[in-house]
Order: structure tokens, then C-alpha cells, then sequence
């Protein structure tokens, strides 16, 4: 149906799943809920790539997605100031949820407006559809090395993954996730406060400083980015995590006995750092994706990316909690510098793949 039709539902099922769960007083209404918000989930994520590539010329691309990247983190940081403003010192924590709920379903709604209103007029929509017919270019046909585009509706699922490049990167997508930005959400403020004694103003300072050093970070790397090839910097950005993670390490080798300039300036160029990190992988993947999977299988492709980074989202909290349960504090510095190696090792082989092809 398009992606602006997909999108659109997709928001749609997300603003019905957060009405349903506001006055949800039994389990079978929850478990409603949480089908209708992954369902809207899927069906947006499946669709937002698409949606942003036809707002946007293609030398644009690479700005539109790092901006995308840090409009959602900010919305997330204000989204979570607001909350937990809402929720200090409230008389009944769970009757301001049912309003929270529901002002997150109100939300959609002018998603849905605005993915609509940026939907292609009738005459681009046809050309779209005439150029959607006509042999695109795909990571697939690259490996043939000049076979014939084979003609039917596109490639599927099975044939997206078994060209090598596209299965690097969705496996890297699963890692991104995986290694890194669960990692700062839901492993760092812990090992920070439990295995460092940081305290909680502080910790609340480092992720902060990660949220506006993005928005800092992007007009100063922007053109530097964009001058390099997207497998280049997508590659860089595991390096910059590794050493943000680095200076973490630094931070807890230093010990509460260290001047508090140099612990907790160390922790700020952590935050900073991994920023810098985050904004090579926006920059660089969703264009890759859209190059490699060519037009008529990039509502495929993106469904596969955003099934690796649910994966992932899923599976990298529970790992970085066991290792903070179970490691010391440099030692989980140390896995999750591991961790960001992995994760370029993969984009590592992702560019050898592409430059010998």
C-alpha cells in the first residue's frame, strides 16, 4: 500500500493500543493493548524509512536520517523529564500513568496527519509506480556481477538476506542495538551508580550531556560524515563507542579517590564520545539500506531492520545487567568495549564485502 498508508496505520494501531491501555483494568486489555502498540510499531518502523527517502532528495538522505535520529532522542529526553515531573510527588502514581497513556495515544494522531500530508500527489505517485516496474539496482544484482534483474514483484525476505552485504548489515543493525544505545539506557546509569557510586545527579548529568552533545555534534560532523564513504562511517562509529567506553574505564581505574575533574570529566567525554558514535550510525544506515535494497524491496528491508533492532533491544538490557551483577566495574567497562569491537567487526567485513565487489 505505500509507505505512507503503512505508516499512517501503523501510527493509527500505536494511538489505539495507548487509549486501550489508559483505562485498562484487566489482563486481556493489556495484552490488547500490547498488540495493537506492536503492531503499530512494526508497521511504523516498516514504513518511517520510505517515508523520509520521498521528503527528501537523494543527497539529502544522510542529513535527513541524522536529524531524524536526534529529533526522536530529544523528543525521548523531553518525553521523560516530562513524565517523571508528572510523577514526583503525585498522590496516585498509577491514576497519572492512565493520563500519560493517554496522552501518548493523543500523540499519534498528529503523526498520522503529518505522514499523510507529506504523501506524494497523484502525478509523483504514478511516476513512483512506473519507476517501481522498471530494474533497480540492488546489492543482490551487484553480486551477480551482470546478471539480468529478474522480473516479478521484487526480492523477498529469503533473497534480501542472502546477499551478503544486506545480511552484514542487518546482523550490524542487531548489534548497534545490542552493544551500544541499550547499553546506555539501561547498563551505564546502573554500573555508574551501583558499581561506581556516581550519584544519581550525576548520572542524570551523562545522560543529558549524551542527548544535547547530539544535537551539538551534528551541524559540526555533518559535512565532515558526508564526504566519507556510509561504510566508512558506519564502521567508525563501534570505534568511537569503544573508546567512549574507554573512558569510562578510565573513570573507575580512577576511583573516587581521583580529583572530581578528571572522574567525571572523563565520564563527560564518555557521553560525548558516544554521541559522535551515534550520529555516524544515523548518517549512514538508512541510506545504505535504501542503496542496497533498491526501491521496490525497501519496505522489506526495513522490516528486517527494524525486526534486528527489536531483537536487539530485547536481548541488551538483560546482557548488560548480567554483566554488571557479575563483573566489577572495570571489568564491565571492559565488555562493553568488547562489545563495541564485535559490533565493528562486522561493519569491518561490510566494507572489505562492498569495496571487492
Amino acid at each position: 500500500g505505500g509507505p505512507h498508508r503503512v505508516g499512517a496505520l501503523g501510527a493509527a494501531a500505536l494511538a489505539a493500543g495507548y487509549a486501550l491501555l489508559a483505562p485498562a483494568d484487566s489482563v486481556p486489555l493489556v495484552l490488547a493493548s500490547g498488540v495493537c502498540v506492536g503492531v503499530g510499531f512494526g508497521l511504523f518502523y516498516a514504513s518511517i524509512v520510505g517515508v523520509v527517502d520521498t521528503a527528501v532528495p537523494e543527497s539529502g538522505r544522510r542529513a535527513a536520517f541524522a536529524i531524524r535520529h536526534i529529533v526522536n532522542n530529544a523528543g525521548i529526553g523531553l518525553g521523560s523529564v516530562a513524565a517523571g515531573l508528572a510523577l514526583h510527588g503525585a498522590d496516585t502514581p498509577a491514576g497519572t500513568l492512565r493520563w500519560l497513556y493517554l496522552a501518548n495515544g493523543l500523540a499519534a494522531l498528529p503523526l498520522i496527519a503529518v505522514i499523510l500530508g507529506v504523501r506524494p500527489r497523484a502525478g509523483a505517485e504514478a511516476k513512483e509506480a512506473k519507476e517501481a516496474v522498471e530494474p533497480v539496482e540492488s546489492v543482490e544484482s551487484v553480486e551477480r556481477s551482470g546478471d539480468a534483474q529478474p522480473s516479478g514483484p521484487g526480492p523477498t525476505y529469503r533473497s534480501l538476506l542472502r546477499a551478503r552485504p544486506m545480511a552484514l548489515l542487518i546482523l550490524a543493525q542487531a548489534l548497534f542495538a545490542i552493544v551500544g544505545f541499550t547499553q546506555i539506557e539501561a547498563t551505564v546509569p546502573l554500573l555508574l551508580h551501583d558499581r561506581m557510586a556516581v550519584t544519581l545527579g550525576w548520572v542524570s548529568v551523562v545522560v543529558a550531556a549524551n542527548s544535547f552533545a547530539l544535537i551539538a555534534l551534528q551541524p559540526l560532523l555533518r559535512g565532515r560524515l558526508e564526504r566519507l564513504p556510509e561504510t566508512v562511517v558506519l564502521a567508525g562509529g563501534p570505534v568511537l563507542w569503544a573508546v567512549a567506553f574507554g573512558c569510562g574505564l578510565g573513570a573507575a581505574l580512577a576511583g573516587e579517590a581521583a580529583p572530581a575533574a578528571v572522574r567525571y570529566g572523563l565520564l563527560l567525554a564518555f557521553a560525548v564520545l558516544f554521541a559522535a558514535g551515534e550520529l555516524m550510525y544515523s548518517s549512514a544506515f538508512y541510506p545504505l539500506l535504501l542503496r542496497w535494497s533498491g526501491e521496490e524491496a525497501v519496505g522489506r528491508a526495513s522490516a528486517l531492520a527494524s525486526l534486528a533492532w527489536n531483537l536487539g533491544t530485547a536481548s541488551g538490557p538483560p546482557l548488560g545487567l548480567f554483566i554488571v551483577a557479575h563483573a566489577s566495574a572495570t571489568g564491565s567497562w571492559l565488555a562493553l568495549a568488547l562489545g563495541a569491537a564485535a559490533a565493528f567487526t562486522v561493519t569491518a567485513a561490510l566494507y572489505g564485502r562492498t569495496a571487492s565487489t
